[in-house]
């Protein structure tokens, strides 16, 4: 389990995943302005702060504050020899009761693309969703046209499930996405659970 006073630190065969703390604010600038005509058009647009070093403050705090109190794991990925920050993967919305349920997200610097650093993040942060937080379902959403979100996704055991009309504002629109979720093989089908009021 995680929450107040835990340390997180995932593991894949190149990376570490963790929570991001204030000294990584200019690894984290360069990466995104290096970055921006690449990310900018998958992304909700950027505020006219967004790499000061008080935003990033903010975004740190709020991090562990999500965390500490079980909400979701907003996570650097760092490359494990260089420690070269490489993107970030959140885990969201943690639903429990019935659902047992999150959302995924995620984003990596251009030069880091398609080596198969984000396919080694989702799979470390679904197990561990999966066998340590025991969460039954990952949701993720992306846009129609991102092929390479789609086929990581896909690569990466999530099955498609259909469209969500104007989902999430990207760009400065509000833009219609596709649906996957990776549902944890075990919890499939009929549970044990008692009936609530029965």
């Amino acid at each position: 389990m995680f929450g107040r006073g835990t340390r997180l630190e995932l593991q894949s065969p190149r990376c570490i995943l963790r929570l991001p703390v204030a000294k990584d604010h200019a690894q984290w600038v360069h990466l995104r302005q290096n970055s921006a005509e690449f990310l900018r058009g998958w992304e909700p647009v950027w505020a006219p702060d967004h790499f000061s070093k008080s935003a990033f403050q903010n975004r740190v705090f709020w991090a562990k504050k999500t965390f500490d109190e079980g909400d979701g794991l907003p996570l650097f990925i760092v490359e494990r020899d260089s420690k070269h920050l490489l993107g970030a993967i959140t885990l969201d919305n943690i639903r429990r009761g019935p659902a047992q349920a999150a959302t995924l997200g995620y984003w990596i610097g251009q030069d880091y693309a398609r080596m198969g650093y984000m396919s080694e993040a989702i799979n470390a942060i679904v197990a561990y969703a999966f066998s340590k937080l025991d969460l039954s379902r990952i949701e993720a959403a992306t846009l129609p046209e991102n092929k390479p979100s789609r086929g990581l996704l896909e690569k990466s055991g999530f099955k498609y499930e259909g469209v969500a009309q104007s989902y999430l504002q990207i760009a400065g629109r509000w833009r219609t996405h596709v649906l996957y979720a990776n549902i944890r093989m075990d919890r499939r089908g009929k549970t044990d659970a008692g009936v609530i009021g029965g």
